[in-house]
């Protein structure tokens, strides 16, 4: 008996009419976009660090189980939305240029590490692993290229946070973990909140999973509390900070270098009236700001005169930010310790230098973009030595401006012996944007990193001193001249944070290339069981 075997198309289904709306495909880049403004406005100067929990949230539902491709292009939606509104004040006078570059830039390192949350999504306890991407991501931006870019760390948009004692813990990486590892355990608690309420029943897996991820950086956050303190260890000095201000706005202040100097000089000079005339305490030492004498004072006698009349005025050693400009060579972005008797007594280079603000990589390249690449006609040079000031018995770290974005930078003056940290900076170049209030916030992070007093000069403001608690208790208004006066605790302790050093992100690193190694390896393994499989034949009988 013979068989004959006939296959039958099955009818065609009856198409379903489309209803020509495309919202359902805009759904998730219009979160990916939504949880990069969510992050955005966690960050100073609004109040908001609570924000970044349901930013983190979105963000994981926007990228969970999604395909490699399109995690990059989610990734890169949210790397704007958070990149473009933060950093905008890059573009506020040479135009969006700029601006745009630098935060497409940072967003193709978010979309990448955006890539590895969606690839590392599907595993148990996949908040951890996501929160551990995250950090190992942040960590790669800060180091590259041109020395990285730090700005936008989720711990920096903490300073108000309840998440803040982890600071002095495990560093910028330990809170920046914690809180993304919250946000993401909060979107796992909600699915397991809507499972139950759609089935009835929760597997005790999940509820824990979703249960921890939550509770324990919340739980070591308080945990890590009595790690801030502000006691003086080694009782308390009187320091000034001097907010000299400038002519005028913008890139062309240092057009008027020596009306700045002045500014300063005649600032410090009232304070020294001031004090005479008992209405501020004497200060131990006075910090002025970065570039508040771009006008090398070893090369002119009439900066010098300025500094020195300052200086004796007050009576006591103060920082003086200038810029040096020696024969040949580099620039130098240098903090002198300026004594009233012997005048320069020690130096600190700038270690951090900014790529395209204060040298200028790639230069012709950057030219066809912009003109404004000629603004920096000579290159500045890095210093290789830690900054570390006796100040009238006071051991004062120095970090300039844009290095208080850099760990290192930070710690090394800590374990080099400093009992306060000074962060002198300029910020004129940037107007009235949210930038000086971006950086403020890493000193108040800074300090409870490190328990450090942190005082922050700027040119233009906002100037303030910072307790080793974050807390601030003294700041003046931007571009105004003005002159702090406070008596700050002297700390020679060191946190956990600072003892570790990079260990917290080493590990935190490690925990991430574990978790995509292991989706590499299943990956390969389901590949490989797939080629095994025996095709399947149909039989006939």
């Amino acid at each position: 008996m013979s068989a004959t075997i006939t296959t039958v198309d099955p009818p065609s289904p009856a198409p379903v009419p489309r209803s020509g709306r495309p919202w359902p495909r805009l759904v998730r880049p219009a979160a990916a976009v939504l949880s990069g403004l969510l992050l955005y406005a966690s960050f100073p100067p609004r109040p908001l660090w609570w924000l970044v929990l349901p930013g983190f949230a979105l963000l994981g539902w926007v990228l969970s189980a999604r395909r490699l491709r399109t995690a990059f292009g989610l990734g890169l939606l949210a790397g704007l939305g958070f990149m473009l509104p933060l950093l905008h004040w890059t573009g506020e006078e040479v135009g969006p240029v700029p601006w745009l570059a630098l935060a497409f830039a940072e967003a193709l390192f978010i979309a990448v590490g955006c890539v590895g949350i969606a690839a590392v999504s599907r595993l148990a306890y996949w908040p951890v692993w996501a929160a551990a991407v995250w950090v190992l991501d942040e960590a790669v931006r800060a180091r590259v290229p041109f020395g990285g870019f730090p700005w936008g760390k989720i711990a920096f948009g903490q300073a108000d946070s309840m998440f803040l004692p982890l600071a002095a813990l495990g560093g910028t990486p330990l809170l920046s973990f914690a809180v993304v590892l919250c946000g993401f355990g909060l979107l796992e608690a909600l699915r397991q909140v809507r499972r139950y309420r759609s089935t009835g029943t929760v597997p005790r897996a999940a509820v824990v999973a979703a249960a921890v991820t939550v509770a324990v950086p919340v739980v070591a956050a308080l945990a890590a509390l009595p790690l801030v303190d502000d006691s003086a260890e080694d009782g308390t000095a009187t320091v000034a900070a001097i907010q000299g201000n400038v002519p005028r706005l913008g890139l062309d202040f240092n057009s008027q270098r020596r009306a700045v100097l002045d500014n300063h000089a005649d600032r410090t000079e009232q304070l020294a009236r001031d004090v005479k005339a008992g209405k501020v305490a004497q200060p131990d030492f006075v910090l002025w700001p970065e570039n508040s004498s771009d006008l090398d004072p070893y090369r002119n006698p009439d900066a010098r005169e300025a500094i020195d009349r300052a200086v004796r005025a007050i009576g006591v050693p103060t920082v003086i930010g200038a810029v040096l400009a020696p024969d040949t060579g580099a620039l130098r972005n240098t903090l002198i310790e300026w004594d009233p008797d012997n005048g320069p007594v020690d130096t600190y280079d700038k270690r951090h230098i900014q790529p395209f603000g204060e040298y200028m990589p790639m230069r012709s390249f950057v030219r066809i973009f912009s003109k404004d690449v000629d603004r920096v006609q000579r290159d500045f040079g890095s210093g290789s030595k830690v900054g570390v000031f006796d100040l009238a018995g006071t051991r004062v770290g120095l970090v300039t401006c844009y290095e208080a974005a850099f760990d290192d930078a930070v710690r090394d003056t800590v374990k080099d012996g400093g009992q306060l940290i000074a962060v002198p900076s300029n910020n004129a170049t940037f107007g009235r944007s949210e930038m000086t209030y971006q950086q403020l916030a890493m000193s108040q992070v800074r300090a409870v990193e490190h328990g450090r007093s942190v005082v922050v000069p700027v040119t233009s403001g906002v100037s303030a001193v910072i307790r080793p608690d974050g807390t601030i208790v003294q700041k003046t208004e931007m571009f105004t001249p003005d002159a702090l006066v406070d008596e700050v605790p002297l700390r020679s302790s060191l946190t956990p944070a600072t003892r570790l050093g990079t260990l917290p992100e080493g590990v935190l690193a490690l925990l991430a290339v574990a978790g995509l190694g292991w989706v590499a390896v299943r990956s390969v393994q389901a590949r490989k069981d797939r080629r095994q499989e025996p095709e399947s034949v149909p039989s006939a009988t």
